[in-house]
């Protein structure tokens, strides 16, 4: 049987970027994930970094975030591909306008920098190839986008140098307590005993809880994604829309990567050549590609490279837990990201690194605390001005 102070489970943007705090604190850290870096929610992700939209309690994180963006590939010796250069939310319609509006005014109220674009001339100065259905837009210039499976991965290999442990193809079954504490984790191949448990496993999260008596109220949408093959540089900034219907960046390497809306999910997750896959409905492929062609006329004169479904674990007030599970002084969950995760996971996982080393953390962590849905069932929250 293995020890290790702190297990983390989990290996996307979260459980990386807590795992290399970890290590660096000098805690012996196994990272255990059942697919590999990024596999799901933070490799299917449009990758925003994005400041606009939040909601005020993830504001200071988000802004936290984007400051350390920009230094990440010299603090972790790869590439993230990270750009700045912005973030548009278009308006369609005149009811989108008054949105877009309200948007500006009580985020710039909270210190953002945001402005209101009034006219499509205006959008077009910030993206000159945006279509004449968009008639106004807000823009947030340090906003960006990034390379989540570089990233996440850059993550995983700075914390295995700062000495965590790294385990693939292995999946964290169940939980074993002893009063107020775990003691072991076991895997499908092994038992870990484990000073303290870091649960970062995305829409798997209650997996875990519900045999100890704990569930997060999760329902489990799914996005689609879809991404072109690569062409000239056409686009810097993320494209959202007031409504939360459609969102496309321009990843560095020239391909689009456009994503829908939210949509119930009433398949099963599969798995193909050893990664997980969420297979989108054709309908809603199509309906994805014509909603972004429409304000972004290029991307239908693209080929199409690949298609795949990304699940969110959606909390009803959309924000994600970051706190001890209830009862237990060793286990913290930091789940519930809502499809918004990535962007702000710099500051989120180093957080969920400080409960479990029992040090105050950075931000105040009120607004996720676990026991904030008692009494509450699964109840999907609105997704407004996604991406």
């Amino acid at each position: 049987m293995s020890h290790v102070d702190v297990l983390v489970i989990g290996a996307g943007i979260t459980g990386a970027t807590a795992a290399l705090a970890l290590a660096e604190a000098g805690l012996s850290v196994e990272v255990v994930d059942a697919y590999g870096p990024a596999a799901m929610a933070s490799g299917w992700t449009l990758a925003g970094v994005r400041q606009s939209g939040r909601d005020p309690a993830e504001l200071p994180l988000a802004l936290a975030a984007v400051a350390e963006w920009p230094h990440l590939d010299e603090k972790l010796g790869a590439p993230t591909r990270y750009r700045q250069e912005g973030n548009l939310r278009l308006a369609r319609s005149d009811d989108e306008v008054e949105i877009i509006k309200r948007l500006v005014a009580s985020q710039s109220a909270l210190g953002l920098h945001l402005t209101f674009l009034p006219t499509l001339s205006d959008v077009r100065s910030v993206a000159p190839a945006i279509s004449d259905k968009v008639i106004a837009a807000s823009f947030c210039p340090t906003d960006g986008h990034a390379d989540p499976v570089a990233t996440v991965t850059a993550f995983l290999a700075a914390a295995e140098r700062a000495g965590a442990r790294l385990t693939y193809g292995e999946r964290v079954v169940s939980l074993e307590r002893e009063g107020g504490r775990i003691t072991h984790a076991v895997t499908d191949r092994r038992k870990i005993a484990a000073g303290a448990v870091l649960i970062a496993g995305g829409i798997h999260v209650n997996d875990l809880l519900e045999p100890l008596g704990e569930t997060i109220p999760l329902t489990v949408p799914i996005v689609t994604v879809v991404q072109t093959t690569p062409v000239a540089p056409t686009l810097g900034p993320v494209l959202g829309v007031a409504n939360a219907n459609l969102a496309v960046r321009q990843e560095a390497n020239g391909c689009f990567r456009l994503t829908s809306g939210r949509e119930d999910f009433d398949d099963t997750l599969a798995e193909e050549n050893g990664r997980p896959l969420a297979r989108p409905r054709i309908k809603q492929v199509a309906t994805t590609i014509s909603r972004v062609a429409e304000v972004l006329p290029v991307v239908g004169e693209t080929r199409f490279q690949a298609v795949w479904g990304g699940l969110l674990d959606l909390t009803p007030d959309a924000l994600p837990v970051i706190d001890h599970v209830p009862g237990l002084e060793n286990a913290v969950v930091a789940a519930g990201f809502s499809g918004h995760g990535f962007g702000i996971g710099p500051v989120t996982g180093p957080l969920a690194a400080d409960l479990v080393l029992g040090r105050a953390p950075r931000f105040p962590l009120d607004a996720f605390r676990f026991d904030r849905f008692t009494g509450l069932e699964a109840n999907a929250a609105e997704l407004t001005l996604h991406g």
